[in-house]
């Protein structure tokens, strides 16, 4: 009878660490899962111990967010010290995560990573850390393992868990009349991301894609996927102010993927969910100047998008930084949407990408291992 702590972070890692939740409590129906996430860690019965929209310190600037940090570290140092944990899962987010498990590790528990650091693409000497406070990592995509092996880091290649998180199909007939669309209406689904600072940054970009489109094609309708972690009160001031009717949907990301002819995307988990359902869709991505210099020195491959990776080639448009704007996500768009060749050359390269991810089943596979440690 395990008692297991997850630590997750943004609204991807609350819908990963619900899946893997309920598949812990599947293997071991005796023992109990706590953490800190979202709604979907509470309605997987998941005992929260802090919510990750409150956990949250993106967006702070100055002595405050130091302040916040600080307070935050000594809450984890406290959480994994206040009872005897089997076992603690860190999810993703590995910016906090990687501080987190550092306390962790300091606590004598036993610590899992799931959906490692991405040492692939940046950031290689996280692997020195990574071996420091980590007891076994799980990852999600096949290339990775080979990268922990040669560094002799404990490592389990489990499938990925979007496979779980993800209907295998959509009724789309059946989901437009449950939000009131036809099937001859054209739907564009807007995906600012899951954190603060880049709703502020990305959704007055997409509102301007969505309003040129609009001029373009006036009968367009458009529906705003708001992540967990993102509170009402900052999606509308921006979506009152747009000239076009756009309607905000709670917690259906794939939902309104699968309604939506199209898709304009936040690089991220997104973009993957976005081709398991299979819509075509452009990314964007804009940091500031700093931080992408420095991004940049460190990044060690050609694209950011997830999907990309996979394929290892251009399958869906990379709009990053100063090409980050509403005139050119209209204009790749149109070129996408109008053209129907290209169309369904996405479509189909988007649903080989779904086959190289594997089988569904990510969650059981690293619930077992997690349990199977523990037990050792």
């Amino acid at each position: 009878m395990a008692r297991i702590l997850i630590v997750t972070g943004e609204a991807s890692g609350d819908l990963h660490g619900a899946n893997l939740a309920r598949a812990l409590k599947t293997c071991d129906p005796h023992g109990s899962v706590a953490g800190i996430g979202g709604h979907a860690m509470e309605a997987a019965g998941v005992q929260l111990v802090c919510k990750s929209g409150q956990f949250d310190v993106m967006g702070m600037v100055g002595p405050l967010a130091l302040v916040a940090i600080i307070r935050r570290f000594f809450f984890m140092r406290r959480l994994f010290r206040s009872e005897p944990w089997d076992g603690v899962i860190f999810v993703d987010n590995p910016g906090l995560n990687l501080r987190y498990a550092y306390f962790a590790k300091g606590a004598g528990l036993r610590v899992f990573y799931y959906i490692a650091p991405q040492i692939w693409a940046w950031g290689p000497w996280r692997m020195y850390w990574i071996k420091k406070r980590v007891d076994q990592v799980l990852v999600i995509l096949p290339f990775e393992k080979p990268l922990f092996d040669d560094a002799g880091m404990p490592c389990t290649f489990v499938g990925n868990p979007i496979l779980d998180a993800v209907e295998t199909s959509y009724d789309q007939t059946a989901l437009r009349a449950r939000f009131g669309f036809s099937n001859d209406e054209r739907v564009i689904a807007l995906l600012p991301g899951s954190r603060v600072h880049e709703v502020h940054v990305l959704l007055p970009i997409l509102i301007e894609a969505a309003e040129k489109l609009s001029d373009r094609e006036p009968t367009t309708k458009f529906l705003l996927a708001q992540a967990s972690t993102i509170d009402d009160n900052l999606l509308q001031p921006f979506v009152s102010r747009s000239r076009v009717p756009i309607t905000v949907v709670k917690e259906q990301t794939s939902e309104v993927l699968a309604v939506s002819d199209f898709a304009l995307v936040k690089s991220g988990t997104a973009i993957l969910q976005a081709a398991v359902v299979g819509t075509p869709m452009v990314l964007l991505y804009q940091i500031s100047a700093l931080e992408w210099w420095i991004a940049s020195v460190f990044k060690r491959v050609k694209w950011i998008g997830l999907v990309n990776l996979v394929a290892g080639r251009t399958v869906v448009p990379e709009l990053l930084q100063a090409h980050a704007t509403g005139q050119r996500l209209y204009e790749e768009a149109i070129r996408i949407l109008e053209d129907r060749r290209v169309y369904d050359d996405m479509k189909r390269d988007l649903a080989m990408v779904r086959v190289a991810l594997g089988e569904p089943g990510a969650s059981t596979r690293a619930a077992e291992a997690v349990l199977a440690a523990c037990r050792a």
